[in-house]
C-alpha cells in the first residue's frame, strides 16, 4: 500500500468516525438554514400557538419546494415550550447554543417573548414574533426583536373607534385579566383611545388568568346604577369563552368587545350561543370569502392540515417565516447581524395579513385592523379599521 493510499484511507476512517461521533456534520446538514420556531403547542396558549406553528411549517414547505433560500433548504428547529417561562428560557439557550439558528420566529403572546427574547438579543440573533402584540417589546428587549403584527395600542384604538362609531357605545365597563402583559396593556390602551374619542369608562374590575368563576365581577357590574352600553374584556384565549358564557347566563346582553385573544376556536366551542354579539380586533378575516391572498392561503392550509385556518395566527406564523426568508435573501448571507439589518430595512413585504414595513426607529409594522363579529354562532367581518388616534406605547 502506498503512502498516499494509506493517508487517504486513514482520512476516510477518521471522517467516518467523526461523523459517527457528531464532530463532523454530513453535507446534507450543512445545506440547510436553521430557523428557531418555539411555540406553546400545549398549555393555555395552544389554541393560538399551534395554528401559528402550522402556518410557519407550511411556508417552509412552500419555500423549499420553490428551491429554498440562497440555494439551501430552510429547516425549522421546533420546540413546544408548554406555556412555561422556565421551559422558554431553556429552549432559547438550546436554539442559540446547540441548534445554532440564524434567526427565530415564534410565539403569539408578549409574556413568552419577554421570557425568551433577551437570550436571542444577547446572542445577536434576530427574532420575529407572529403575534406578540406589545409595542413595547422591541424597546424592552433590544434591536433584534421584530413584530410581524400590529401593536396592542393599534388594535385597542381600532376597537375603541368601532365601539364609538359602529356600536354607538358611549359608556363601557372595563374588565381585564391583570396577570399578563398582553391583557393589562390592551386594557390600558383601550381606555386611553376610548376616552380620547369621547367614551366614558363607568367602572372597572380585574380577574386572573385561569379563574373559573366571575361571579364577583358580574355582581359588581349588575349593581351599577347606570348600565354600560358595552363591555370591554381584555382576556387570554383560554378564558374568554367562559367569561362570555357566565356573563350571558347572568342576563348581560350588551355587546362584549375585546382583542385578538378572542381569535381562537375556544370562543365558540366554550361560549356557544353566548358568543353572539361579541366583537374582537384581530389581524385578518380567515374565510373562503376573504381577499384573494387569504383565500389562497386558506385553501393551502386546509389541504395541508385537513382543516381551515383556525384563526389569523396561522397566517401570522406563515408571514413571519416569509419575513425571515425575505431578509436572508436580501442580505445574501446567513450571518445573523446581516439578517437583522435586512429585516430592519423591510419595506412593503406583502404578507397574508397585510403589507409589512419597518421605520427608521420602529420594528412594529403599521397595519389595518380587522374587526370580527359573532352572529348566529358564526364569525363574520364586521369592519376594517385604520385608527385615527393611537396611544403612545
Amino acid at each position: 500500500m502506498t503512502l498516499t493510499r494509506r493517508i487517504l484511507l486513514g482520512s476516510a476512517v477518521l471522517a467516518a468516525l467523526a461523523i459517527a461521533s457528531g464532530s463532523l456534520q454530513p453535507a446534507a446538514a450543512q445545506d440547510t438554514i436553521k430557523i428557531g420556531a418555539p411555540y406553546n403547542v400545549t398549555g393555555a396558549l395552544s389554541s393560538v400557538d399551534a395554528p401559528a406553528l402550522n402556518g410557519a411549517k407550511l411556508k417552509v414547505e412552500e419555500i423549499n419546494a420553490a428551491g429554498g433560500v440562497l440555494g439551501k433548504k430552510l429547516e425549522l428547529a421546533t420546540y413546544d415550550t408548554k406555556t412555561d417561562p422556565t421551559v422558554m428560557a431553556s429552549v432559547a439557550s438550546q436554539l442559540v447554543n446547540q441548534d445554532k439558528v440564524v434567526a427565530g420566529a415564534g410565539y403569539t403572546d408578549s409574556d413568552s417573548v419577554l421570557a425568551l427574547g433577551p437570550i436571542f438579543q444577547q446572542a445577536g440573533i434576530p427574532f420575529v414574533t407572529p403575534g406578540a402584540t406589545s409595542p413595547k417589546l422591541p424597546d424592552q428587549i433590544g434591536n433584534d426583536i421584530f413584530l410581524a403584527c400590529f401593536g396592542d395600542n393599534v388594535q385597542a384604538a381600532a376597537g375603541a373607534e368601532f365601539v364609538l362609531n359602529k356600536l354607538n357605545g358611549k359608556t363601557a365597563f372595563l374588565l381585564r385579566d391583570n396577570s399578563t402583559e398582553y391583557t393589562t396593556l390592551l386594557a390600558k390602551y383601550f381606555e386611553e383611545a376610548y376616552t380620547h374619542g369621547g367614551g366614558q369608562i363607568i367602572a372597572r374590575d380585574d380577574y386572573k388568568a385561569g379563574d373559573k368563576s366571575f361571579t364577583a365581577q358580574i355582581t359588581k357590574l349588575k349593581a351599577l346604577p347606570n348600565k354600560p352600553d358595552i363591555l370591554y374584556v381584555a382576556a387570554q384565549p383560554d378564558d374568554i369563552g367562559l367569561v362570555v358564557k357566565q356573563m350571558r347566563q347572568a342576563g348581560l346582553t350588551q355587546p362584549i368587545v375585546g382583542g385578538d385573544g378572542y381569535d381562537t376556536p375556544l370562543l365558540l366551542q366554550v361560549g356557544g350561543h353566548a358568543a353572539n354579539n361579541v366583537y374582537f380586533s384581530t389581524h385578518a378575516y380567515m374565510a373562503e370569502d376573504s381577499t384573494p391572498g387569504i383565500v389562497k392561503f386558506y385553501n393551502a392550509y386546509k389541504a395541508a392540515y385537513n382543516t381551515p385556518p383556525e384563526n389569523a395566527f396561522a397566517a401570522l406564523g406563515y408571514d413571519s417565516v416569509g419575513l425571515v426568508a425575505d431578509a436572508i435573501t436580501r442580505a445574501g448571507s446567513t450571518d445573523p447581524a446581516k439578517i437583522r439589518d435586512a429585516l430592519a430595512a423591510t419595506q412593503g413585504y406583502k404578507g397574508i395579513t397585510g403589507s409589512i414595513s419597518y421605520g427608521a426607529d420602529s420594528r412594529v409594522p403599521q397595519k389595518t385592523v380587522s374587526i370580527i363579529g359573532v352572529k348566529d354562532d358564526k364569525l363574520y367581518l364586521a369592519d376594517e379599521v385604520t385608527p385615527n388616534w393611537i396611544a403612545k406605547p
